[in-house]
């Protein structure tokens, strides 16, 4: 079992007397994992299935393309065209992602000093963006020329953006404390 998992578990406990939870089914609990990138102006097949296999490795998942929706003639976008590849992750490969970002990726970013909480939305979301994706183990660094940056949005069942806050330090969000210094 993920190390994620078992403190979201015994998070009911840890935020019971703090937001008065009555039941454990009230406890906050993550839902899903987004993993999004936008392909950006480059519209080179060979740039979209690198971005495709790259995000496949870091996530164990098969990307999703993500058509645009109309057309945009001062941007050269045309109806149809791949604007973005997203992955949703669920269950074990959740969890199993979200203890490699907060354990192994974050730590290998550059000057990092914490996340803000500025990042928590107010439906207890947490948007976090990556600039580079060579942070993860399982890319390769000899290609440092086509390094892209995405963004992993964490979905939880908090009611509030305090409550989503204190859960993600209890399940080891590295989340800085004082938001004015980053």
């Amino acid at each position: 079992m993920s190390i994620t998992k078992q403190r979201q578990q015994s998070s009911y406990s840890a935020l019971a007397e703090t937001f008065k939870y009555t039941s454990p089914m009230q406890g906050p609990r993550i839902t899903k994992a987004v993993v999004s990138s936008g392909v950006g102006k480059k519209r080179d097949k060979k740039q979209i299935e690198l971005i495709e296999d790259r995000i496949a490795r870091i996530t164990g998942q098969k990307t999703s393309a993500r058509p645009a929706k109309i057309s945009i003639a001062s941007f050269k976008v045309r109806e149809g065209d791949t604007v973005g590849l997203q992955v949703t992750l669920r269950g074990a490969r959740m969890f199993d992602f979200i203890d490699k970002l907060i354990h192994i990726a974050l730590p290998r970013t550059r000057d990092f000093r914490g996340l803000s909480p500025k990042a928590i939305d107010d439906m207890g979301n947490i948007t976090i963006g990556i600039k580079e994706h060579t942070i993860f183990p399982e890319t390769s660094d000899e290609d440092l020329k086509d390094v892209f940056g995405f963004a992993v949005t964490i979905v939880t069942t908090a009611k509030s953006k305090a409550e989503a806050e204190a859960f993600f330090r209890h399940i080891g969000l590295p989340l800085i404390t004082d938001p004015t210094k980053k």
